[in-house]
């Protein structure tokens, strides 16, 4: 046991707190045999085998050298401030320290960072500090001074982080103190680097990105076959997951173009288009039409763009009560039903009002489905919901095609695409959380647009072939992603 640790056990034990002297802001010198404690406006003198001399008060318990009992200094009205219990505990990740207060603390709620060393003052005298259970790898030197209790935190290689904040009846002040892993910076190309960062909001989350001043944005990856996203497009300096996708058929749900050419067809979500390197977000507008047996061409609506002709690509649901159904393979109709009807895998069907198609529909006749991006753009990536529209939070899946919004409330890894306002584009995978929280931390970070993609096992950053973003399980195989080349 250390000197300073033995002699607080004792003196513990004895009903006193002796302390070193610098951690109560006062100096110690010996002057013709007498000790000598001066600073913060207070002289005090102690003749050992004599008594205090300054103040003449026999009753206040005797000092040891350098040690001065924390008691003569409170009977002396040192402090300036009131005593206060402590309390401590666990919240999340952080260490909570819990003040009990006398009165409303009137104070601001204050937040600081700091790389491998912290302070944080508190307005109280707390001498209950001295008995904190602290961290492990946390070192930490309290200080009582007149104005306040002084805390100097130590973890070398550690992100430390405090949150002071009060809370109502009965009053209380929190200090939560966090020990987090270092951020991680690393080049990876020519205005490509790696990051690790944390946001706070006002919990600590960690965000796995990339960053990119310029480079090729490709989507990748062919409908109905599934693989890791690194095995999509192996030479890519980094690959994040791309769309939602059926996970029994590995349909694609929502727009994708690849140059040029549609994939599959929007699903009522937001959508990244871009060209070159200037990205866009926005509700796909889509012009689609069907082509008939004699070459009839009529406009449809697409999945939940409905109109009074409705195209249904994606699993799930087609048409509506009053309404029949063309089911189509390829090219060719397969049959007519009454809807609505569950859409069999490879198959896209054509609603129109019962007894009414757009031209006259048979058995195995020609019926061909079109569609385009107005205006057009190169590539496009649907995902959802929105999470930030030029620096403002946007997140509300209400106003997109979400039927079941449970996986929207569930905590887990979130992907997303994101953009600073100077055009730094970031591929990032977040530590498990929902998706209005990243996108609060995406704006606390400066983003100034983003898109979440698909979550939970789907959610992945692989760059040069490593996967940087962990998952507690296997990675899972997706059906597109979008790979970043220099």
């Amino acid at each position: 046991m250390r000197p300073f640790a033995l002699l607080l056990f004792f003196s513990l034990a004895l009903g006193q707190t002796l302390l070193p002297v610098q951690h109560l802001g006062l100096t110690f010198r010996e002057e013709g045999g007498a000790w000598v404690y001066q600073g913060e406006g207070v002289r005090l003198v102690y003749v050992p085998g004599v008594g205090w001399a300054e103040p003449p008060e026999p009753s206040l318990p005797p000092p040891q050298g350098e040690n001065l009992p924390l008691e003569a200094l409170k009977a002396l009205g040192y402090f300036r401030v009131p005593e206060v219990g402590v309390r401590f505990g666990g919240q999340g990740r952080a260490f909570r320290v819990v003040l009990d207060l006398p009165a409303l603390y009137l104070g601001a709620p204050e937040e600081g960072l700091g790389r491998g060393r912290l302070g944080v003052r508190l307005p109280y005298l707390a001498p209950g500090l001295l008995k904190a259970p602290w961290p492990e790898g946390l070192r930490a030197a309290v200080r009582f001074l007149p104005q306040g209790t002084e805390l100097r935190l130590e973890a070398p290689g550690r992100l430390l982080r405090y949150r002071l904040f009060p809370l109502g009846d009965p009053p209380r002040l929190v200090l939560d103190l966090y020990l987090l892993a270092p951020e991680v910076e690393e080049a990876l190309a020519p205005g490509v680097r790696y990051r690790e960062v944390y946001a706070f909001v006002p919990e600590p989350l960690r965000l796995y990105l990339v960053e990119a001043e310029r480079g090729r944005l490709l989507p990748v990856g062919s409908p109905g076959q599934r693989a890791l996203p690194k095995d999509l497009a192996p030479n890519a300096l980094a690959v994040l997951n791309g769309g939602y996708f059926d996970p029994r058929t590995g349909t694609p749900i929502g727009l994708w173009v690849q140059d040029g050419v549609t994939v599959s067809y929007p699903y009522g979500r937001v959508a990244l288009l871009w060209d070159g390197f200037g990205f866009f977000l926005d509700y796909p507008r889509f012009e689609a039409w069907v082509v008939g047996p004699r070459g009839e061409r009529v406009r449809v609506g697409v999945n939940a763009s409905r109109a009074r002709y409705t195209a249904y690509t994606a699993p799930g649901p087609a048409g509506e009560e009053g309404e029949e159904l063309a089911l189509v393979e390829g090219d060719r109709v397969k049959a007519l039903f009454p809807a609505p009807l569950e859409l069999p895998t490879g198959r896209w069907a054509l609603a129109f009002p019962k007894g009414a198609p757009p031209f006259p529909l048979g058995v195995g006749e020609r019926l061909s489905l079109y569609g385009r991006l107005d205006p057009p753009f190169r590539y496009a990536m649907e995902g959802g919901p929105l999470l930030l529209k030029e620096g403002r939070y946007a997140y509300d899946p209400s106003k997109e095609n979400f039927r079941d919004p449970r996986p929207l409330l569930a905590v887990a890894p979130q992907a997303a695409v994101a953009w600073t306002k100077e055009g730094r584009l970031w591929l990032l995978v977040s530590e498990p959380t929902t998706p209005g929280v990243l996108a609060r931390a995406l704006l606390a970070l400066g983003a100034w647009n983003a898109l979440r993609m698909d979550g939970g096992g789907s959610a992945q950053l692989w760059v040069k072939g490593v996967l940087r973003s962990p998952y507690p399980g296997s990675p899972r195989p997706v059906v597109s992603a979008l790979a970043l080349f220099p």
